[in-house]
């Protein structure tokens, strides 16, 4: 890499975010690590970083609120562009659709999809500016093919998978590439819901994903060799689809 990279990792305290964090950080990126809830945790993720020799910062905003959002991204892009995004902040909230609530419904779509918008949009002038970016949503295998109780997170998922194709064709021919990364079942605690058996049943391969496994393949996507790679949507699934 020829330059240092700044990279904002949405979710990355948790789980599948941290992998993704620590994958970008051994790749050369100076990290930018989005917390909520969780800020305690980014803060130990960026302490892990910097002791290996890595960059890597804390930013907490909700992105559920767009003035908020908008507010510390115009902070960040005061140190110059973010050229890598990994959209990975998610939640779920299951419920059969004739039992869900409208804040079970709205509540997940606000979080992924309408938190796409709010940390996408600020940043793709800046990051056209430098004709050079990458754009990653982190969605799921539910998005592909729904799940029962789930309609609320297949629908924000699955709407990201649209609206991330729309954007990769609007920003192709500035060197941006945009992508989604579904994965199926991954081995962390939302996967805990799934007994050995069930994963045997339902992944061909007999066994969950690592997390490191997915923020490969976003290290993959993130970097000059995937400069041909765009609007499309990859799923780690064990071969469930």
């Amino acid at each position: 890499m020829s330059q240092i990279r700044r990279a904002l990792v949405t979710g990355g305290s948790g789980v599948i975010g941290s992998a993704i964090c620590r994958r970008l950080a051994t790749d050369g990126c100076e990290v930018l690590v989005h917390a909520h809830r969780h800020a305690q945790a980014a803060e130990r993720l960026v302490s892990e970083i910097a002791g290996a020799g890595g960059r890597a910062s804390v930013c907490v905003f909700d992105i559920t609120d767009q003035a908020a959002t908008e507010l510390t991204l115009t902070t960040l892009l005061a140190d110059g562009a973010i050229q890598v995004l990994v959209h990975n902040a998610g939640i779920h909230d299951d419920a059969v659709l004739a039992g869900m609530s409208a804040a079970q419904w709205q509540r997940v779509l606000d979080v992924s999809l309408n938190g796409f918008f709010h940390v996408v949009q600020p940043l793709l002038l800046p990051m056209i500016r430098t004709r050079w970016g990458r754009i990653i949503n982190v969605t799921s295998v539910a998005g592909i093919i729904g799940n029962r109780g789930q309609a609320n997170y297949a629908a924000a998922k699955g709407g990201l998978h649209a609206a991330g194709k729309s954007l990769a064709l609007e920003v192709a021919s500035r060197g941006i590439t945009v992508n989604s990364v579904a994965p199926g079942i991954i081995a962390t605690p939302m996967s805990a819901v799934f007994s050995p058996e069930d994963i045997a049943r339902l992944v061909p391969m007999k066994r969950a994903g690592e997390p490191g496994e997915v923020a490969d393949l976003i290290g993959f996507l993130a970097s000059d060799q995937a400069a041909y790679i765009t609007g499309q949507v990859i799923s780690l699934n064990g071969g469930m689809v």
